[in-house]
Order: C-alpha cells, then structure tokens, then sequence
C-alpha cells in the first residue's frame, strides 16, 4: 500500500472557481499581450525591462519552487530519511513552482517565438550567466516532472514502472539537487554585473550566496506553510513532531544567514546606508525585520509544537524572502542615466495573480485526484 493518498471529494467548488476567473482574467490579457505586444499591458521600459512578471513569477516563484530542493536536500543527501513523507508534497510545490517561471520568462520575452534558440548549441553564448539559469530550469522542470511522476504512476497502477523508476531515480534526485544550487546562486550573479546601478545595501560579491541561501530558507517555509494550510482545509492531522524539527533547521540556517547579511555590510562599510532617509533604507528594515521576525518565532521551542505559529513563522519568512528579490531586483536598482521610473500596471498585477491562481488550481486538482498528501494514520495528530 502506497503510503501516500488521494483526497477525493469535489473539484468545482467556490474557492476553485473564484480561482478559475482570476486565471480566465490572466489568459485573457496574456492573449492581449501575444497580439500586441508586451507595451500594451506592461509598464516596463528601457530604464526597467524587467517587471513583477520576472521578479514575482521566476526570482520569487522559483524560491518558492525550492521545497522540493530543499527537502531532497535534507533526506537524501543529509540522510534525515524522518521527513520522508515531505517529500513528495514538496516535489510538487517545487514542479508548480518552476513550471511557473519557465512560463513567465516565455510571456516576458519579446520575441517569444524564438524560445526555442535556447537549445540550440550554435546560438549559444557560453559565457552568459542567463544561458546557464534558463538551460538549469528547463532541465529541471523536466528532473521534477520525472521526480513526481511516481504519484501519476501510482495512481492509474502502473506498478511495474513504477518499480522501475524507483531502480534509477535516484539519478534524477541527484540532477535534482544540483542543478537547483547552480541557477539559484546564478540569480544573484546575474544582479552582481548591475555594479553601482544596484544600491550598496544589496549589491555584494555575496550575491549568489545569499539568494541560494534565501532560496533554501523559502523552499523550507513554504513546506510547513503548504502542510499546515491543507490540514487545516482539507481537515487532515498536522505532521506536527515533523514540521516542528524541520523549523528549528531553518531557524538555524536563517540566523547564519541574517549574521552573514550585517557582516557583509560591516566589512565593506556600508551599513550607514541603512539609516538614510530613503526607500532604500525603508525597505532594507522591512526585508530585515521580518527576517529577525521569523527568527524570534521559531527560536522559541514552544512555538515549534504549536501549528498556528510554525505557519506564521513560515508566512513571515516567505514575505521577508520575497521583499528581499523585489529590493534587489527592483526598489534598489537605479537605472543609469536617471529619469526611468516604473509600477506595474493593473493588468501586469492581474497577470502575476491569475499565474498563482493557476498554480492553486493545479494543486487542488492534485492532491484530489493524485496520491500526494501522507495517508493520514501515518501523521501525527494535534489540535
């Protein structure tokens, strides 16, 4: 027996087709956007070529994509084979993730209809930091897929291919773990070469550290943050015992990442920025406290037993992750040449949810019909 499970029960309901409008609203401006291009429903410009759609859908979405990254991570590498029954939620959390902002960098390219350049060896520009992230995603939107596909095989009984990819999957889970430790610390490569368009508080050779860092720090959050929010929906056991250790691990990780952030900026002498009377300064507190925030909650052990605030926990952190790629790809970069400004349109805005609305779709669609979530005499539960 599969110790993983379907939940069955109804797929249309109110919360799925609120959801499908938002999504029908998204399609609708996309089509929009393919006929006449993306200055009829973007404000981006030459000062800004990189809107929410990049910045929310593939800096942020695949941060949020890492939980399967992170808890491959911890079980087979680390060998805490005790999260095992995360693993496959996460997986999904992570395809969905992805499959987001390989979708994201296609809507947001000019020429879109030459994507498919990118597998091309003639054309390729070995030496660009962009070649590598786009070829690391599309590989392993495909390791993911192969990754998850275990679930679709268990439910429609394919035992045998099932028994078969179990032989050599642990290939994939290897790919699986490399490839997302090379395109995450190349995010932040990528925002090194803005020099001194990007305001001293962000801009560090330390860059890619931090984001691989931030990246696993959300991939984290978001399992405690999914698992919680299904018990209490679908009104299943929480993996209490579980999600408690997993939160002083990323306790952990977050207070060696919040003491490598201010010594960067000690040792290269600009913490004095932080107190200037700026956005930048603004926002560089808000992305900080939050942090310092998450940190305090999950330091307490007894907040580590009780669900209500590991989810909290985890939904500050989340935002805090999220506020630091928008700072370091947006509020902080400077364009030279001075004059450019840029906020998204309501019709980007509009995009940006419909994506995540989609996203949700899927998930319920999937943990519905697919064995995904632990069966629940296997969890723990609480109150």
């Amino acid at each position: 027996m599969s110790a993983h499970e379907p939940l069955g029960g109804k797929i249309l309901t109110k919360p799925f087709l609120a959801l499908s409008a938002l999504a029908a609203i998204a399609l609708a401006i996309l089509l929009a956007r393919f006929v006449f291009g993306l200055g009829a429903v973007t404000h981006i410009n030459d000062g800004y070529p990189w809107g929410i759609w990049i910045v929310v859908d593939v800096m942020i979405g695949t941060a949020f994509g890492c939980a399967g990254y992170a808890i491959a991570l911890l079980v087979y590498v680390l060998n805490r084979g005790e999260y095992h029954p995360l693993v496959r939620p996460a997986m999904m959390a992570g395809l969905f993730g992805y499959a987001l902002a390989g979708t994201a960098v296609i809507v947001d390219l000019g020429r879109y209809w030459q994507v498919y350049t990118l597998l091309l060896p003639w054309y390729a520009q070995t030496n660009s930091v962009m070649l590598e992230v786009a070829w690391c995603v599309m590989a392993y939107v495909v390791v993911l897929a192969i990754e998850f596909s275990p679930a679709f095989l268990e439910r429609f009984g394919l035992t045998d291919a099932r028994r078969k990819l179990s032989k050599v999957l642990f290939v994939f889970i290897a790919v699986g773990v490399l490839l997302p430790t090379m395109h995450q610390s190349s995010l932040g490569t990528l925002i090194v070469v803005l020099g001194y368009q990007l305001s001293p508080l962000w801009q560090t050779q330390l860059l890619p550290l931090m984001f691989l860092v931030t990246a696993l720090l959300m991939g984290f959050a978001i399992v405690p943050f999914e698992a919680i929010l299904a018990a209490r929906g679908f009104r299943r056991p929480i993996e209490t015992r579980i999600l408690g250790k997993l939160s002083g691990i990323i306790a952990l990780l977050l207070a060696g990442y919040l003491v490598v952030r201010f010594a960067d900026l000690i040792v290269r002498g600009q913490l004095g920025a932080a107190f200037a009377a700026n956005l930048d300064a603004g926002m560089f507190w808000l992305e900080n406290v939050l942090f310092v925030l998450a940190l305090v909650m999950l330091a307490r052990p007894a907040n580590r037993t009780n669900p209500r605030m590991m989810f909290i926990a985890a939904a500050v952190l989340l935002v805090a992750g999220s506020i630091y790629r928008i700072n370091a790809y947006l509020i902080g970069y400077h364009p030279a040449g001075g004059g450019w400004n840029y906020f998204p349109s309501v019709t980007e805005i509009l995009v940006t949810v419909g994506m995540f609305s989609i996203e949700i779709l899927l998930y319920l669609l999937f943990v519905k019909q697919l064995p995904v979530l632990p069966r629940g005499e296997r969890v723990t539960a609480v109150q």
